[in-house]
């Protein structure tokens, strides 16, 4: 039994230092994106330089990591918005929710070597995410000419916020609250268009997928 109330303070304290280091990877990746180093993302998560290598030996093994959760982040969200009764508010949701963590992925698009894992997380998120654009499209709440690429590409763009991320640099914390706020404001502005309604049709053809799968290659 000792050994055991020894142990779990320890368990305890390495599962916050994990998380603080998924979380300072987040955050310095928004702002440096792939060149962040260990040593900045050691030093906004406050723990030692040795502590993130015992974890991760590697800066990819880290990213990769990152990406898992992600992905994971992107798998639940959809099949949240496919247990929403209205299609449309399951829409909503699913885009509101993954705009908070679409800007960590970006920036490492193309430097990981993605396993076998990754890649078929990935399809099933992908899978979840068009039975979402799909369901919304039969019901005829989702504009007819907006594609899956389209609200995908719409995230990653609202994701990454110039706004957000200056802030943060400047240590500005009196103003992110606004900045959120703004960026909420701007989401539903976002997706006001997606709605189906008397539109004029959106410009060119439709993106297709290799916009995300070829920055993903090596």
């Amino acid at each position: 039994m000792t050994v055991e109330r020894r142990r779990a303070p320890r368990q305890a304290e390495a599962e916050r230092n994990d998380q603080a280091l998924l979380d300072a990877a987040r955050a310095v990746l928004a702002t440096d994106g792939a060149h962040a180093s260990v040593a900045a993302i050691a030093k906004h998560a406050g723990v030692g330089i040795g502590s993130l290598y015992r974890r991760y030996p590697t800066k990819d093994a880290l990213f990769l990591r990152l990406l898992d959760l992600v992905l994971d982040q992107y798998l639940e969200a959809a099949e949240a918005a496919l247990a929403d009764p209205d299609p449309w508010n399951g829409l909503a949701a699913y885009v509101t929710r993954a705009i908070e963590f679409a800007g960590s992925l970006s920036p490492i698009a193309g430097t990981l070597a993605l396993t076998e894992e990754i890649q078929a997380k990935n399809r099933r998120a992908d899978t979840a995410v068009a039975a979402v654009i799909d369901r919304a499209h039969t019901a005829g709440a989702l504009r007819p000419d907006a594609t899956v690429i389209d609200v995908e590409l719409l995230i990653e763009q609202l994701g990454k916020s110039p706004l957000i991320e200056q802030l943060a640099k400047q240590g500005r914390t009196d103003l992110a609250e606004a900045a959120a706020a703004a960026r909420a404001r701007i989401t539903a502005i976002a997706l006001d268009g997606l709605r189906a309604a008397d539109n004029p049709k959106l410009p060119g053809e439709a993106p297709g997928y290799e916009l995300f799968t070829e920055r993903w290659k090596q």
